[in-house]
């Protein structure tokens, strides 16, 4: 296979390729030489506690912010000026016109671009069919979301960003908006979402990168990092065994209120912690995830 043919695969399986991209603000240097690629088809999520660069690189990954250098191509090609034309992006924060329905939204919108997906599609889609006719003023979180994934995906992109889009939904509204994000999917859309939960990274996405002070510290399918970071499980105790757990020189994490101790042989450490008499009252056993992972990597926890 010659070189052409090599780059030809390249853009065939990758929507996104993200080579040495940089971008500074004055002195402070907000992404650092990162390189990666999003496969077409496929939920790439981007993850990074609070002032990691994951915000600015999604903003120059969407086109808003211009790399202080490297570079970004879609689908072989440079950013140019239809690439809004051809992507859909959900912002965290969106304004939606007031004194209209949802239906008149959506019809609405259609106007701002030269292609775009059936409105009646985008209703069965999204499930917008039982509040079509409802004020935007008077939908509920979920709905509004709902609404706004509609919009993003409007001009039938074959690229979609989810910037935070459960964020402040109830778990029932959160896990009914990852039904529609697995409906797109299916679709052979790609998707790039960020998230601050671990779980909705750990069910949707195909393919992560951990970012941390501007760089990417992991990559890989949520289960091939978990291998790669854990081998065994993790024993969670109340936060109040912690004085003991430093006294007996014993290591572990603190998660969600709880600590959390990772081991290879689950008897001897229960054993050990009854020696040394620690209570495991309202002990729990459970299998690593990502939350562990970001914990392990990052010593943050990701929900803001």
């Amino acid at each position: 296979m010659t070189k052409t043919d090599e780059l030809d695969m390249t853009v065939i399986n990758n929507i996104l390729e993200i080579t040495n991209l940089t971008k500074k603000f004055s002195d402070n240097v907000a992404v650092d030489d990162i390189s990666f690629v999003v496969p077409k088809g496929k939920c790439f999520g981007l993850l990074g506690p609070n002032g990691a660069g994951k915000t600015t690189t999604i903003e120059m990954l969407e086109g808003i912010l211009s790399p202080t250098s490297g570079s970004i191509t879609y689908k072989g090609r440079k950013i140019d000026h239809d690439y809004h034309q051809e992507v859909g992006i959900q912002f965290q924060h969106t304004s939606i016109q007031d004194f209209l329905s949802v239906h008149e939204t959506l019809k609405m919108f259609t106007q701002f671009y030269n292609e775009t997906t059936p409105v009646d599609e985008l209703i069965k889609t999204c499930s917008l069919e039982n509040i079509l006719d409802r004020d935007t003023r008077k939908l509920s979180g979920g709905q509004r979301q709902r609404l706004l994934l509609a919009l993003a995906i409007l001009n039938n992109p074959k690229l979609v960003f989810l910037d935070e889009p459960t964020t402040g939904l109830d778990p029932q509204a959160r896990r009914n908006f990852w039904q529609l994000v697995n409906r797109i999917k299916k679709q052979n859309k790609t998707v790039l979402l960020t998230t601050h939960y671990m779980d909705e990274a750990e069910s949707l996405c195909d393919e992560i990168i951990i970012m941390d002070h501007g760089k990417i510290i992991e990559q890989g399918t949520p289960q091939e990092l978990l291998d790669q970071n854990f081998d065994g499980v993790v024993i969670s105790l109340p936060s109040e065994t912690s004085i003991r757990l430093k006294e007996a020189n014993i290591e572990y994490l603190e998660n969600n209120n709880r600590i959390e101790i990772t081991t290879q042989n689950t008897e001897e450490t229960v054993k050990m912690l009854l020696e040394k008499t620690i209570p495991i009252t309202n002990m729990q056993i459970r299998s690593p995830n990502l939350e562990d992972l970001f914990i392990k990597l990052t010593g943050n926890q990701l929900r803001a």
